[in-house]
């Protein structure tokens, strides 16, 4: 298990093999980043090119269900991915990850009307949500305890950058023609070359070997006929049923998933929307509404990766608990703000940024606080749980967006009803423990 150093820098402590675990898993995410955000930027192009023109008052509710199959297929892919991260080990599924949302991604660019781009994000979906609970599991059981919130939150920037790079690389595709969204999900087979750096660089964790080994020993036990001990009698379990058959872990899974379904209609309900909404204001005033999407985008990220980074930091010196409430209750004053406290554009540029800094960083809490409330035999099961199953109730924020906001007229009024979740998230924060400088439970 990783120990903590006391005296000295937190990064001077950490080892080459350490700093490798942190790159992959940031740069994994990364590419998820790129691809998630590449979908938000393009799918309006993408659908004028694939519906018929008498659909295109339309395209709102077409975006959501693209958004939200997406998101139900990175539903199923992340419980599928947490589940073989805990039986096959963390590089390994990392690395198998990758290579199949590189895959899905490049088929993607090749659709060829909206039915078809509908089943290929659904796989790319599925593929993406393998990668988070993998690196997230890897990256805790490897770092020292008393940095494990830092490592966690430059993880997470990994999400943010990637963001960034899909504004940035769009702003640049989007003047390429009607094709233009192709070429950008075409650049999403790149990350597998990044999978012949991990299986040289990244070790397989210790901490999971060793649980494995125990796991392994225990079925042998039971398969030969052998009396087994409650410790050994919960290694033979199925990990996803597990989860729910220790009283105490059941209620803390409940309290995790109302939290991660805060956090995650916040953004796939809410935050996917910024970038269209200031886009459309800078189209009324005359301006080029890609563009703009472009500069919304990017603004939103960079207060996105600072939220990130900086929640890790702040849980690691106040708590996991009190940082996160207050992320939670930032979310929620500053989403009516930004929606409507001014149509400045530039002003709106900023708003977006410190926006984003709550209600996207506050994803931070998953990959710092989870681990510590797991055991190793199911650590990585419990986190892809927790982070994905709420997708299958949050894919409807979407869809109930998309609808809210043809119906209402304006992206404003949708807004404001969904940031009504913050409300649960802060409830749901106050019945787990603090875990601030813990080791991971055995």
């Amino acid at each position: 298990m990783a120990t903590s150093a006391i005296d000295g820098p937190w990064y001077r402590a950490l080892s080459r093999s350490q700093w490798n675990a942190l790159i992959a898993s940031n740069l994994g995410w990364l590419f998820d980043g790129f691809e998630t955000y590449a979908l938000v930027l393009t799918t309006g192009v993408a659908l004028r090119q694939l519906l018929d023109p008498a659909q295109y008052a339309q395209i709102p509710s077409y975006i959501g269900t693209v958004i939200a199959i997406t998101l139900l297929g990175w539903g199923i892919g992340g419980m599928l991915g947490g589940i073989l991260a805990d039986y096959i080990g963390r590089k390994r599924t990392m690395v198998l990850a990758i290579i199949a949302y590189s895959i899905a991604t490049g088929l993607s660019a090749f659709a060829f009307d909206w039915i078809s781009f509908v089943a290929l994000r659904f796989l790319v979906g599925i593929a993406i949500g393998s990668e988070w609970a993998t690196g997230s599991s890897m990256l805790a059981e490897l770092w020292p305890d008393r940095a494990r919130g830092k490592g966690a939150g430059i993880m997470q920037c990994g999400l943010g950058l990637g963001f960034f790079l899909a504004s940035l690389t769009w702003l640049f595709l989007s003047e390429a023609g009607p094709d233009a969204w192709r070429y950008m999900f075409a650049l999403g087979v790149l990350p597998a070359l990044l999978t012949l750096w991990i299986r040289r660089a990244i070790p397989e964790s210790k901490v999971w070997e060793e649980a494995n080994q125990k796991r392994h020993a225990a079925l042998e036990q039971k398969r030969s006929g052998a009396t087994l001990g409650e410790d050994a009698e919960k290694l033979t379990r199925f990990t996803l049923l597990d989860l729910f058959t220790d009283p105490s872990l059941r209620r803390r899974t409940i309290v995790v998933f109302v939290m991660s379904l805060t956090t995650t209609i916040g953004f796939w309900g809410i935050s996917t929307w910024v970038p269209p909404f200031i886009g459309s204001l800078a189209l009324k005033e005359g301006f080029t509404a890609a563009q703009w999407t472009s500069y919304a985008g990017m603004a939103y990220t960079i207060g996105s990766v600072l939220g990130y980074l900086s929640m890790g930091f702040l849980m690691d010196a106040f708590g996991r608990k009190p940082i996160t409430i207050i992320f939670f209750a930032m979310a929620l004053l500053l989403t009516p703000a930004l929606f409507f406290l001014t149509a400045d554009l530039k002003r709106l540029l900023l708003l977006a940024a410190v926006n984003a800094f709550f209600s996207n960083g506050q994803y931070t809490w998953m990959p710092v606080w989870l681990p510590e409330l797991y055991p190793t035999r199911m650590r990585a099961t419990a986190m892809a749980f927790a982070f994905n199953a709420p997708r299958f109730i949050a894919f409807l924020g979407p869809l109930l967006a998309g609808t809210m906001i043809t119906q209402f007229g304006g992206f404003g009024q949708a807004a404001v009803v969904l940031a009504s979740i913050y409300v649960v998230g802060i409830g749901a924060a106050l019945f787990l423990p603090e875990t601030k400088g813990a080791p991971l439970p055995d």
